[in-house]
């Protein structure tokens, strides 16, 4: 009887996380889809190349050592 109990507290505890996560999945993709009418917009990235100020300072960043 005590490998049945512990049985069904697993399924019941399998059961309420795959619960919680299947709602927690669905308020993302609800939170995260876009609006009803909106037209798509194409995302473009950008590069920006940082100039390195070699003749001042260091060449390379600091190492921080515990």
């Amino acid at each position: 009887m005590n490998a049945l109990n512990a049985s069904l507290k697993a399924v019941a505890c399998g059961m309420g996380a795959l619960a919680i996560t299947a709602v927690m999945s669905w308020s993302f993709v609800q939170s995260t889809s876009a609006a009803p009418g909106a037209t798509p917009v194409a995302a473009m990235a950008k590069l920006t190349i940082q100039q390195r100020h070699v003749w001042f300072g260091q060449s390379q960043p600091a190492v921080l050592v515990d």
